[in-house]
């Protein structure tokens, strides 16, 4: 059975990553958690939170989202009253990456899925600031959806990598699993000045052919050095329609998101994308 983790603040990019999620998961048994951590909220106004008031507030924002969470869980349950899914909702007094990263740890999580930004959705950001704590911090594969987008089945899977780690079986796994059901292509680049690869990455090349045995997967060799505009065409050249990149240690992805410069690097976010994650993090919030 597939678990599946939907952080949620109630706005209309997370609705959407949660439509999106239960149509992409349909044919398969699955038990979501519907989760809103809602301690940003009690202090949201300052001005009215003090030492005399907090339980009162914290009363008041606790109920507030137990409601919201009922009505979304009875909506989905309107819209697609799928037998092989369950529901589970949470509210939470925490912030959002802790508590995600507690209930991924308790619930064995197979995948967090989430909208790239939240209520804030400033156009002049690819990801919000709730988002790329998941990313960076939480350890767990997360699939984040753009606004807006409208859920179509994937039918081909772009997977850049420079083949210079070893790969979770448990991750590609998800992904094979996750074309599989659409017959999706997956193509595998690596972006590269030089074609040859040494043992190690061709050790790690095997083990992903390996792994993703089950799906139609085609090994493209780029050769390139600007990675990210290499990526941003092909995804517009061949109709991509789910980008996969592996977030580890010393890794492209990697300094991105601990750069906080992905707008800066131009990387675009206009479909699904699915990072794996490849290291136990320790939560940070500075």
């Amino acid at each position: 059975m597939r678990k599946i983790l939907i952080p949620i603040d109630f706005s209309e990019n997370a609705n959407n990553a949660l439509r999106y999620a239960i149509d992409l998961f349909k044919y398969e048994i699955s038990e979501f958690f519907i989760m809103h951590a809602y301690e940003d909220d009690i202090y949201a106004d300052e001005l009215n939170v003090t030492k005399s008031t907090l339980m009162d507030v914290t009363k008041m924002v606790a109920e507030a989202s137990e409601k919201k969470l009922e009505a979304v869980l009875q909506q989905i349950k309107q819209i697609s009253p799928n037998p092989k899914h369950t529901y589970n909702i949470i509210s939470a007094n925490n912030i959002l990456v802790d508590e995600a990263d507690k209930i991924v740890d308790r619930e064995n999580i197979d995948l967090i899925v989430m909208g790239t930004k939240g209520f804030t959705n400033n156009p002049k950001i690819t990801f919000g600031s709730h988002t790329l704590q998941v990313l960076k911090y939480v350890s767990c594969p997360v699939l984040v959806i753009p606004e807006e987008y409208q859920y179509k089945q994937p039918k081909h899977i772009a997977f850049p990598t420079d083949y210079l780690i070893p790969y979770k079986r448990r991750e590609l796994k998800l992904l094979c699993e996750m074309a599989c059901p659409y017959r999706a292509k997956i193509d595998v680049l690596y972006i590269s000045t030089t074609k040859k690869l040494s043992l190690r990455q061709q050790d790690n090349k095997d083990f992903i052919k390996d792994e993703l045995c089950k799906s139609e997967v085609e090994f493209i060799t780029i050769n390139n050095k600007e990675i990210t505009t290499t990526i941003n065409n092909y995804i517009n050249q061949s109709n991509i329609d789910m980008l996969v990149m592996v977030n580890n240690r010393h890794t492209y992805l990697e300094d991105i998101l601990f750069q906080s410069t992905i707008d800066k690097i131009g990387l675009s976010i206009n479909i699904p994308f699915l990072v794996l994650q490849n290291v136990k993090r320790e939560i940070s919030h500075y």
